[in-house]
Order: C-alpha cells, then structure tokens, then sequence
C-alpha cells in the first residue's frame, strides 16, 4: 500500500441534496498508477458520480478522496475527464474543436495524437460535431482528452454507443497510449466481458459501496467455481453465491482450505466474479482498501 495512488478514497459519501438519495456511502479503495482499472456496476450504481468526483466536477458530501496525491481540484491539469455524454461544441468542426483543445491546453497539447485519433476513425476535419454519429463524436472526445497526455485518464462508458468493431478498436487505442505513455486509465462500464483481456484492476460498486476492489489476477485466484452434490456442506469457505439445481450444487467461494477432490473446481471468469456479487448484495466484500483514513484522502 505504499506510493502515490492514481485514487483513494476514504468514508467517501456523495448525496444530491439534503433530503437526496445516497449516490455513494461509506466508500474506502486505492487504485494503483500505471493500471487499466476498470470501475463496473449496475446502472446507478454510483459509476458516474465517482469519476466526477475524482475528476473535481463534484464535492464530496462526507468523507474524502484524493487524485495522484493531491485534491481533485489540484491535479486537474494532469487528469483528462470523459462524460457519459460526450459534451463537445456542435457548432464547431472537427478540426476547430482540436484546435480549441490545443489553446486550452498549450503546455501539455500534443497535436499528433489528437490527428491520429481522429484520422484512425475516418473522420472528415470540416464535419461538423452535430452531424457525427455517437461513436464518431466518441472519438473525437477521446482525441481531446489523449491529446492533453494525462497521467490519469478517467472515461464514464467510453464504448456505450459504439459497435462492436468500434469497441475493439477503441480499446485497442486506448491500450496502446497505456504503454507508450504509461497512463493511468480507470474507466466505468457494465459492460464486463470486454473488460477481462484489458483491466488488470476491478473496482466493483453495487448500491452505492464498494463491493470487490483489486487486482483482477489476485481477485479471480482467490475465488474458485465449484460443482458438487446438492446438500453439500460448503463450510468453512466463504460463499459468495450457491444454487441448487436438482442434484446438483453451482457456488462461487473463497476458499479457506483445500478444497474436497470430490468437488468440480474451475478458476472464475471476470464476469461470473462480478454478477455473483451483484447477484448477492449480502455476500462478504473483498477488497484491499485501508481500514483507516489516509491523510491523502481527507
């Protein structure tokens, strides 16, 4: 748990409004620098409202959170936000929109990735950004933001309204600005099946708390996938999830013991982890965040 963290948070709350609804309660996580983590949950699960949050577009309700060491606010030059809704000038061309980010960015601007982002989706630089799909618009956000050469790069659903091709060659360049660049990604999806061949972090929100955070390797080596008669005692493992289906009983454990040779057991998939806990709010989180308050995030 040592060095600066891309994200950590502590007792972190975010509620809209005095009488509101709680988006986020009580969260505590560290996300490491130089990772592709992937932020997955339901549709209001709170996704959104974390990555404005570590973005500084919102204020914490409780609780504090802190971005490559420092305040939200603080390192907004070396972070590169974007929104669910892709907030671009409709009036403005693609070209001027580029030439807009370079204005606004002089120190950190480098123009040849923002052209090559946009020439790798075919896009005209007179088009206007209202006459571009959802995907192509997509892409030009995702110009402006690698352009800047951000440490910390942070997406809310990047591939939502992309197809499938589109999707594979997003993440292929986001990938490929990860290791040229050694950016920090952290991007939200629900989505979970795209996720396993990029992320290496999964921080898994449900109901507004962190149910699962860590290294995707170590968290899929500590759960096991096991098939064994119905009325199987599953003690002393902790049991994520079980269902009973004739003869036969599924579960997903973390396992605290060897377990029996008899049982079936096969390592999880990334998506069968996340929908078990989903599944079962009342299961046991995992993660490795501090049990106390770093100053970081207060």
């Amino acid at each position: 748990m040592t060095g600066t963290a891309a994200i950590e948070a502590a007792a972190l709350g975010k509620r809209f409004g005095r009488r509101g609804g709680w988006a986020l309660r009580d969260c505590a996580f560290r996300l490491p620098v130089g990772r592709v983590c992937a932020v997955v949950g339901p549709n209001g699960a709170g996704k959104s409202t974390l990555l404005a949050l570590a973005a500084g577009l919102l204020a914490p309700t409780e609780g504090g959170i802190s971005v490559l060491g420092e305040r939200p606010g603080v390192a907004r030059e070396r972070v590169a936000y974007v929104a669910q809704d892709k907030p671009l000038y409709p009036q403005l061309s693609v070209a001027e929109t580029l030439a807009m980010g370079a204005d606004l960015n002089t120190d950190r601007w480098d123009a040849a990735v923002a052209e090559r982002v946009v020439a790798d989706g075919d896009l005209n630089p007179k088009s206007r950004i209202r006459a571009l799909s959802g995907g192509q618009r997509t892409r030009v956000a995702l110009a402006l933001a690698l352009a800047k050469r951000p440490e910390l790069l942070l997406l809310d659903e990047p591939t939502a309204d992309l197809d499938p091709l589109a999707r594979h060659d997003m993440m292929g360049t986001l990938m490929a600005q990860a290791a040229e660049f050694g950016t920090t990604i952290v991007m939200s999806s629900h989505v979970v099946a795209e996720l396993e061949d990029s992320c290496d972090h999964l921080l898994l929100i449900g109901g507004g708390q962190v149910r699962v955070d860590g290294p995707i390797d170590d968290l899929l080596a500590a759960h096991a996938r096991v098939t064994a008669p119905a009325q199987t005692d599953l003690t002393p493992h902790t049991v994520v999830e079980s269902r009973t289906t004739g003869r036969q009983l599924t579960a997903l454990l973390r396992p605290t013991a060897p377990l029996p040779t008899d049982w079936h057991a096969t390592p999880p998939t990334l998506e069968e982890l996340v929908l078990s806990y989903l599944r079962n709010p009342e299961a046991d989180t995992t993660t490795t965040a501090p049990a106390e308050t770093r100053e970081s995030a207060a």
